[in-house]
């Protein structure tokens, strides 16, 4: 769970920085930039969670829980991002930069994640 805290909090404040940022060039871009961070934030936590509690109780079945996790996130994103451009009517190119940077940025830490927990050294689940 600490992970997961981490994560978000990463976000978080990544997110009141860029809207303070880039607020005042942009007027009302916290909106673009929050629903950007939403969908990759959500889809890594629950991710990291399923995964964590997976590889603990029984690690042969990790790989293909990762294999549906894939699959569904594929359909979740595509759901995800065109709710948010035709649905929310929200504007394209900060949302989108928005929504690229949190993806790469949230899966490479769950893959520094994976990494440590693959390496032992990872706290055990309580």
């Amino acid at each position: 769970m600490r992970e997961i805290v981490v994560m978000a909090g990463a976000a978080v404040v990544s997110w009141l920085a860029a809207t303070a940022l880039f607020g005042t060039l942009f007027t009302g871009v916290g909106v673009e930039i929050l629903a950007g961070m939403i969908g990759p934030l959500f889809a890594a936590s629950v991710t990291w969670v399923l995964a964590e509690r997976t590889y603990s109780l029984n690690p042969e079945r990790l790989t293909p829980l990762m294999i549906t996790a894939f699959a569904c996130k594929l359909v979740f994103f595509g759901a995800y991002v065109t709710v948010a451009l035709k649905v929310l009517s929200l504007r394209p190119v900060p949302f989108m930069l928005s929504f690229t940077f949190y993806f790469i940025a949230l899966y490479l830490i769950e893959a520094l994640y994976l990494k440590r927990l693959f390496s032992g050294s990872a706290p055990a689940l309580q």
